[in-house]
């Protein structure tokens, strides 16, 4: 039998190493721009096309390389970081393992250009699938500057399960916004097909949060700073009452490297406990300094995971630190007794509704001030008496609750409510949360908001296939600025929008003007709509649901009544005609249920 077991061709390998690396985009970017820091560069330029598919370029005015460095710098496993084993617990650079340029040759169509400061001339090379095609010398500027186009161009599967453009888009905005996070002693700037996405000019940490969250200003964080013998950490954190429902503004930097590790944000979470809901997510941008040796980085292909020495201690102290900086800022409302320019004196002398005599001077206490409590507010005088006994006449005039005092199983009890209608027993409200309606068999009881939830759902997706919802237009058109990430995202569903009933245009940028919104929501505040639903959207499944869906459950979550909302009874009538007008009346759209009823024998059993 002739043997088997055979070394696979170059390209092959370089293919399939190129799929734990390579995942995305997404994925070239964070390489290039992690080694256009490492070559100490202070501007960097992000450049992409079409969500990065079909074109991506990053130049920096880094140190550049010598020819030969140029062309040693796309073979596998050719690095400039370490030489010996011992190295890798040392490292304080990006990249060590020489592993990205090799991946991405093999999977694109690349160019590199890139002098040296002290040489005349620089060198071009062009790679196609690891293939060296050209490299020749070229008079360029200082600094390096990497193109690549058309990836995954020889592995059509792969290409095939990108998402779409604005999605990828969105990927790359978090890998640029890491590492712009991460090293704010750096100018970056980043343009989506020609246009301008981020200006981020060199300064602190702070005005780096400020450049790139234009909603976070600085009333919006605290500083979070602590030195140990362990660790040091500095960075921001928000205040309890920006919290969003995404972890998307969440960062974790150790020496420069941003990280996840659920370990540590659980550390930060704990700390807002009783602050925030359970649903909410604080916002964090920590950056922990540790020695090198206290860390393993090669732990994950993507170096997004790393192992500390000692875990537990540094749990501890980014707790303490957390905990230190909310106990510091986060003020909490202090009472203060009333003086004599409250509004409690404004009156000279205030007189109680319906009786014919004021009340009594203020009293004073030991030290001669006064205070705004007063003892005779009520005073059992002849004239009260006789003004509270005028008031019961007034009421026994009117109708009361009932015919009768006592309960008939026989007779329907009417309830009068100062409205045109009588409300029936029949169906009522309860804690402004559930309708109950009475039944041949028993009771129905309908949970409010996961009803109006089912009806708003279904009535958008018919108005996102067939038929349009009409927009309710603004008075005054209101301008909204969201983050670059969730301004690629509404770009993405303005269609589905406009179907929905919004009227919105685009002002450049990441700002948007809203001119008209659907009726039914049309007394909500604009940016808080907006992006209150598109977090919602974010959270959908992609699994388990088509845009469409996603789309219509997110905007039915916002724009659903409360618990808690007082309905009136023609309102309830109307909940209860449209639920059971519904193609799924028992269910919300997220499985909760509509509708629960209980049968007369489940009831009178209780009783016994």
């Amino acid at each position: 039998m002739s043997d088997i077991i055979k070394l696979l061709p170059d390209h092959v390998a370089n293919q399939i190493a190129a799929g734990e690396v390579i995942q995305r985009p997404a994925s070239v970017v964070k390489e290039l721009l992690e080694n256009s820091i490492d070559a100490g560069s202070t501007d960097i330029k992000l450049l992409i096309k079409e969500g990065g598919k079909t074109f991506i370029q990053v130049m920096d005015n880094g140190k550049g390389m010598s020819p030969t460095d140029a062309r040693m710098c796309w073979e596998r496993h050719a690095t400039s970081k370490i030489s010996q084993t011992e190295d890798i617990y040392q490292i304080k650079t990006m990249g060590f393992r020489g592993e990205a340029l090799a991946s991405i040759a093999s999977v694109a169509q690349v160019e590199l250009k890139t002098k040296r400061a002290e040489d005349n001339v620089g060198t071009l090379i062009l790679i196609e699938g690891t293939e060296v095609k050209k490299q020749e010398p070229a008079a360029l500027a200082n600094g390096t500057a990497i193109s690549v186009r058309n990836l995954f161009y020889n592995i059509p599967a792969r290409r095939n399960f990108l998402k779409s453009n604005p999605v990828e888009t969105r990927h790359i905005i978090d890998e640029f916004s890491r590492v712009a996070l991460a090293n704010p002693n750096i100018a970056f700037s980043m343009y989506n097909n020609d246009e301008e996405v981020y200006a981020l000019k060199v300064g602190t940490l702070e005005q780096r949060i400020e450049q790139m969250f234009t909603y976070r200003t600085f009333e919006h964080i605290l500083a979070a700073d602590e030195q140990t013998t362990i660790i040091n950490v500095n960075g921001f954190i928000g205040k309890p009452e920006i919290s969003r429902k995404t972890r998307g503004e969440q960062f974790f930097f150790v020496n420069g490297r941003f990280i996840k590790d659920a370990y540590l944000n659980h550390a930060v979470v704990n700390c807002y406990e009783n602050l925030i809901s359970k649903e909410q997510f604080p916002f964090y941008v920590l950056h922990i300094s540790i020695e090198p040796s206290q860390i393993d980085v090669n732990v994950h292909p993507t170096k997004t995971e790393i192992k500390f020495e000692d875990e537990r201690a540094v749990y501890q102290i980014i707790r303490a630190v957390v905990k230190k900086a909310l106990g510091q800022h986060y003020h909490v409302p202090t009472f203060e007794p009333a003086s004599d320019d409250t509004f409690l004196n404004l009156t000279p002398n205030p007189t109680f509704p319906g009786s014919k005599q004021g009340l009594s001077q203020e009293n004073t206490g030991r030290n001669g001030s006064k205070t705004p409590f007063r003892q005779n507010a009520f005073p059992e005088s002849k004239s009260a008496s006789k003004d509270w006994q005028e008031l019961f006449s007034i009421m026994s005039n009117k109708e009361t609750v009932g015919k009768s005092s006592t309960f008939s199983s026989t007779t329907e009890q009417q309830l009068q409510v100062p409205t045109t209608e009588s409300y029936s027993v029949n169906i009522f409200q309860l804690h402004n949360s559930l309708i109950f309606s009475q039944t041949k068999s028993g009771v129905m009881i309908i949970d409010q908001q996961a009803a109006h939830e089912r009806i708003l759902y279904e009535k958008y997706l018919q108005a996102l296939s067939n038929h349009p919802i009409a927009s309710q237009q603004k008075l005054f058109p209101k301008s909204v600025s969201f983050s670059p990430a969730d301004a690629q995202l509404l770009k993405e569903m303005m269609g589905d929008m406009r179907a929905l009933g919004f009227d919105i245009n685009e002002l450049g940028g990441n700002t948007f003007a809203v001119n008209g919104v659907p009726a039914e929501i049309s007394n909500q505040h604009e940016m808080v709509l907006l992006a209150e639903m598109l977090e919602n959207y974010k959270q959908q499944s992609f699994a388990t649901l088509n845009r469409h869906e996603r789309i219509a459950r997110s905007l039915a979550q916002k724009a659903s009544i409360r618990k808690g909302t007082k309905l009136t009874l023609d309102e309830i009538k109307n909940l209860i005609d449209e639920l059971f007008a519904c193609a799924q009346p028992n269910y919300a759209p997220d499985g909760r249920a509509c509708v629960v009823t209980m049968k007369s024998e489940d009831l009178f059993a209780m009783f016994k």
